[in-house]
Parts: structure tokens; C-alpha cells; sequence
């Protein structure tokens, strides 16, 4: 007979996803679903939620889908409370939510530039400020960034989404030092290039001026990207580490390919 798991951690926990409707959210709230856990997707696409929450119910676990644009404070607080009211107490959530625009900075629209720095930074603060005093009146919680390798490697026509993502990290570290001890915990996981929708809407000739531009500073070695699927794995081990352990950063990368014989 198998023992019961200790961490009570994999317990089902009511976990909250942003920008649920396709790539790593969706993947995320799947992996979610496999634990048997209830899930909140939050997007702005309600019908591709619908989809993905479909999804999260045949893996076992129980969805709620709603509308969420991380941008405006008043969506963020009526998607939180709906989630509550159906859910209950949220417990994990993974600020997932992301924006990039392509090209230089003279050429990209300032509100293009405002709703991507939006999505990317101010998004996650206003999800922090909505969930935090619950999860630390109650002494435990976990808060999960899905970042960028952009953080640490900033990639050229992209100003944009590499501040934004460098400013998310910044924002998690000092979070990381004000919730020590409190039973909440705040982690990154920050994948490497992946294979998702983002940038796939820019024009063809945007794209390869893009891909260009990271094989002329080198941060471009080969064509294999993440599945979606690699970077969920990572945020559900630090979202289900057990009580006492932080996995404060974690950075997923694509591996090179075996090469053909």
C-alpha cells in the first residue's frame, strides 16, 4: 500500500492562472488539473478559456473561467472576487500574463509600449496587491512569476518586454525578502526561448528581422524551443514544493537536439 504524500502542498490548493487561454498559462493550468486541483483561468479570449477549462476538468480537475485583463484594476479585483465566490480562497497564483512588441524603440506606438509594460509588470503588482493580504492572513500561499530569459539576456528590438520582464524579476526578488517567514512564498520560473502564440501575430518580415537580430549578438545557438509544457513542469515544482523549501528561481532552457547521425 502506498503512503500518503506528507507535502501538504500537493493537496488540492485553489490556484489562479493569468493569461490562461493558450501557451505556457494553458499549460500551466493543466498541469494544475492533472493534481486534481481547482483552477481559475483568467484572459481576455473567454472563448479560448472555455476551451482550455474543458481541458483542466477531463485531466481531473475542477475549472472556473473568467474574464481577466490584467491592465485594469477594476478586471483584476472582479476576476479575484468571482474566483473566490465559486472557489474559494486562492491559494497559488501564477501571473503568467505576457505582452511582446517587435521592433526599436522609436518605431513602436507609445500606447503599444504602455500596454506591453502593463501587462508585463503593472499586471502582476495589481494581482500581488489583490491576493497578498489574504494569503498572509491565513500564513500561506505561493505567488509565481513566469518570466523571461529577456531578464538577464536583453535581445534587441525588444526594449519593451525585456524591461517589463526585468522589472517582474526585480519586484519578485524584493517580495522574496518581505515575505520570509510569513508562510507565503514568491518564485520565478524563467524559461528560455519557448514555442508559444507570442510574436507569432508580428508580420513575416518582422519575425525574421527579429530572429536575425539574435543571431548577429549570438544569443540565438540553435532552433529547438521549449514546449510549453517543460516551463509548467517548473512552476508546478515550485508552486508544490514542500513547506520549508523555495524554489526562488528557476530557469528553464531548450536543449540542443541530439545531432542527426
Amino acid at each position: 500500500m502506498s503512503r500518503p504524500d506528507p507535502n501538504p502542498n500537493r493537496e488540492p490548493r485553489v490556484a489562479l492562472v493569468s493569461g490562461a487561454s493558450s501557451g505556457i498559462g494553458a499549460a500551466v493550468a493543466l498541469a494544475l488539473g492533472r493534481l486534481g486541483w481547482p483552477v481559475a483561468l483568467g484572459a481576455r479570449r473567454t472563448a479560448r478559456l472555455e476551451e482550455v477549462a474543458r481541458g483542466v476538468e477531463a485531466a481531473g480537475g475542477k475549472a472556473f473561467a473568467h474574464v481577466l485583463d490584467v491592465r485594469e484594476p477594476a478586471s483584476v479585483h472582479a476576476f479575484v472576487d468571482a474566483v473566490e465566490s465559486r472557489l474559494g480562497a486562492v491559494e497559488v497564483a501564477v501571473s503568467n500574463a505576457g505582452a511582446a512588441v517587435a521592433g526599436t524603440l522609436p518605431e513602436v506606438a507609445v500606447e503599444a509600449l504602455r500596454s506591453e509594460l502593463d501587462t508585463n509588470l503593472l499586471g502582476p503588482m495589481l494581482l500581488v496587491r489583490r491576493l497578498l493580504p489574504g494569503m498572509l492572513e491565513r500564513r500561506r500561499g505561493d505567488l509565481c512569476f513566469v518570466s523571461s530569459l529577456n531578464a538577464v539576456v536583453p535581445r534587441p528590438l525588444q526594449a519593451g518586454y525585456t524591461a517589463g520582464k526585468a522589472g517582474l524579476e526585480a519586484m519578485a526578488r524584493v517580495l522574496q525578502m518581505e515575505l520570509e517567514g510569513s508562510g507565503v512564498r514568491a518564485s520565478i520560473v524563467r524559461p528560455g526561448p519557448s514555442r508559444t502564440e507570442m510574436g507569432w501575430d508580428w508580420p513575416p518580415a518582422q519575425q525574421q528581422r527579429v530572429v536575425e537580430s539574435w543571431r548577429r549578438w549570438g544569443i540565438l545557438r540553435h532552433q529547438h524551443f521549449l514546449p510549453p509544457e517543460a516551463v509548467a513542469e517548473a512552476v508546478v515544482a515550485a508552486v508544490t514544493a514542500a513547506p520549508g523549501v523555495h524554489l526562488d528561481l528557476t530557469q528553464v532552457n531548450p536543449e540542443k537536439p541530439p545531432e542527426a547521425d
